[in-house]
């Protein structure tokens, strides 16, 4: 089994950010882009998307919108993720289509998870597993739950909070499907692409 990186932009940017994600992108290998664009509005994410979604497409990488999966299914998107209060899985897919992902968070919960899988999610979200600037994560998971998930379920799973290549390994270890990553990869010392580079040789 291969762990694979799913990249988080910054929850605020600007019109130069999209040259920024194209330099993430080129470092390495990123299985998904996921627009978290919390710090904005919805029509400011509506202006800012389409680049962002241009530069994953280009190079072959699907794009998750967070939250939204009517604007997710208007901008293009290969996808949406939905936390807990964001709806549930049964409306997202009625808007997205069933050829399109369908992701949800399921913080520490093994029951929200089982929930969300048979519900038809394409992917349950675990954390957070470190603490994290990010976003207010209102629970810390162990790696043991991807261990369990793993093993009793075919349904990927997605480690997210606090990642950075320097504390990835047990995960990795755990067995996550995917390390979902914002602030380990934008606030790397030597940028972006090193980033990138760095959990692409974690996760071999």
């Amino acid at each position: 089994m291969t762990t694979a990186l799913y990249l988080i932009t910054p929850p605020r940017i600007d019109e130069t950010f999209a040259a920024r994600l194209a330099e993430a992108l080129d470092g390495g290998e990123v299985a998904a882009l996921q627009i978290r664009l919390k710090d904005h509005s919805r029509d400011e994410v509506r202006a800012l998307a389409p680049a962002l979604i241009e530069a994953a497409h280009a190079r072959d990488v699907a794009v998750i919108l967070n939250d939204d999966p009517e604007l997710a299914a208007e901008l293009g998107c290969d996808g949406v993720h939905i936390g807990q209060q964001d709806g549930t899985v049964k409306a997202a897919r009625a808007i997205m289509g069933k050829d399109r992902t369908i992701g949800v968070t399921c913080h520490d919960s093994r029951h929200l998870a089982m929930v969300a899988g048979e519900a038809g999610a394409d992917y349950v979200a675990f954390g957070a597993f470190y603490p994290t600037a990010t976003k207010d994560a209102p629970t810390q998971a162990e790696p043991g739950l991807l261990t369990w998930w793993t093993e009793l379920f075919e349904l990927p799973c997605v480690a997210i909070g606090g990642i950075t290549a320097g504390n990835a390994a047990p995960l990795v270890e755990a067995g996550a499907d995917f390390l979902a990553v914002s602030g380990g990869v934008w606030n790397h010392p030597d940028g972006p692409a090193a980033a990138v580079q760095a959990f692409n040789a974690l996760c071999r």
